[in-house]
């Protein structure tokens, strides 16, 4: 079942108004919805109707089953470069950040920008309507910045508009190269000196109707208490998006015991930055007062399970998270998959391995955590739902290809959660924007930009 073409002299009468008719479509809950009638003017959803048997007259058919977008929750865009360069040999966390380091120190706003925007291309077609970039990688090399500050900022802002998804720009303060320790080589490319420099620098930035900016604590190896405290209160100030990478590395947990007697949960608790808008990335080795702590607070955990795996960092405790209070999300940090669905099942898979229980994150809190719960720790409240007034993202998904062949509605949530991939995605409307028909994206060559950039990059 593929998703139709739209009928362009009918749409066209409709003006800004449009009308999709979505053959079963997930409009939360346990079940899906047959016979499910959108109808979108300008960038929201207008209304919604269930049980409408035939298509309506000029309606866009959406055949397989329709979800909102997905929010990728945690990315780091110019990674997307790093996949299959990094797999030889042994290593852990830390020879991999050298890699890393090697890639970051060659980008210019202008390769970035390339970069960007074919991985946000790659996440069109994935499904993804929505990212949170953590942005550290602002200045030129040995640290000088560029005439315009914000240069690579505004690179991710532009790369993610002309691939047609929304951005929320989460530029992250970095002042150490570790615990004590002054930044060096590629590091220097992330630093502002102090951290009221840095809340000028992110001051010259600005939203729009598709872009939030937000702040991010790259991690107490990073950022000090007394900076941290800044950066807090500058997002506190604006009601924006804070996140900040938290434990995800047994040694940083070290680390900041002996420096400072705490963990780095409590340490931030300290500085100001736990609340509703916290989000914790990874959050791989929690101690027991961290849970309290974040799910006292009502944060979010956003999970990168692909990347936690790739770069043996651990296993979250998803199911422990949900019932303390904490929120979760998903992001796919380092682009080794770009696939919100294999985050998903993820979830809960790798947590059935350390536990050798089934079953701890329902399909349903997964689908949650990739839909409306990733673009509210993003600062879109009003997205990753299907109802009316939200903003009007859909994705269908291909209920006839090998993966999801003989899916029945009463399975289906099941069935995508754990049996899809970024592949069975069809149709993607983005903001009441079709960016993605039938399987490839309606602006960008998503492959060959991300071949040339890619090659470009590491010539």
């Amino acid at each position: 079942m593929t998703a139709s073409a739209p009928n362009e002299a009918g749409q066209a009468a409709e003006g800004a108004r449009k009308r999709f008719w979505c053959e079963l479509a997930w409009l939360g809950g346990e079940s899906v919805a047959e016979g499910v009638t959108v109808e979108v003017e300008g960038e929201r959803i207008a209304s919604v109707a269930t049980g409408v048997g035939d298509p309506p007259p000029a309606a866009i058919r959406l055949e397989g089953l329709t979800i909102p977008g997905l929010a990728n929750a945690h990315s780091h865009a110019f990674q997307r470069a790093l996949r299959g360069r990094t797999q030889t040999g042994r290593g852990d966390f830390w020879t991999w950040r050298e890699a890393m380091y090697e890639l970051a120190a060659r980008l210019d706003p202008d390769q970035y920008l390339r970069l960007a925007r074919a991985t946000y291309g790659e996440m069109a077609l994935a499904g993804i309507t929505c990212v949170g970039e953590f942005h550290y990688l602002h200045h030129g090399p040995d640290g000088i910045p560029y005439e315009d500050p914000n240069a690579m900022g505004r690179a991710a802002i532009q790369a993610a508009r002309e691939a047609g998804i929304r951005i929320t720009l989460l530029d992250a303060c970095y002042l150490r190269g570790g615990i004590g320790r002054e930044l060096e080589g590629a590091q220097r490319r992330f630093g502002d000196g102090d951290a009221d420099r840095w809340a000028e620098r992110v001051g010259g930035l600005e939203g729009d109707a598709d872009t939030r900016i937000g702040a991010a604590i790259h991690s107490v190896r990073a950022v000090d208490p007394d900076s941290a405290a800044i950066v807090a209160a500058w997002a506190d100030g604006r009601d924006a998006p804070l996140h900040a990478h938290v434990s995800e590395q047994t040694a940083e947990n070290a680390a900041c015991l002996e420096t400072y007697g705490t963990t780095p949960t409590e340490l931030l608790s300290r500085a100001g930055a736990l609340g509703e808008r916290f989000v914790a990335v990874h959050g791989t080795h929690l101690d027991d007062p961290d849970f309290a702590l974040l799910g006292g607070a009502r944060a979010t955990c956003c999970l990168c399970p692909t990347t936690e795996r790739d770069l043996a960092d651990g296993i979250g405790e998803a199911e422990r998270m949900r019932r303390d209070g904490i929120a979760l999300s998903l992001g796919s940090d380092s682009h080794a998959v770009i696939d919100l669905f294999e985050e998903a099942r993820a979830v809960e898979l790798d947590e059935r391995l350390e536990t050798n229980e089934r079953g701890r994150n329902p399909a349903t809190a997964l689908l949650e955590a990739a839909t409306a719960a990733g673009h509210r720790c993003l600062g879109w409240h009003d997205a990753g739902r299907i109802e009316p007034g939200v903003i009007a993202d859909l994705v269908t998904v291909d209920l006839d290809t090998p993966r999801l062949a003989g899916t029945d509605a009463a399975r289906a949530v099941a069935s995508l959660v754990f049996a899809a991939t970024a592949a069975d995605v069809r149709w993607v409307i983005a903001g009441g924007r079709e960016i993605v028909r039938g399987g490839r994206h309606t602006e960008l060559d998503v492959s060959a930009e991300l071949d040339a950039a890619i090659t470009e990059v590491w010539r």
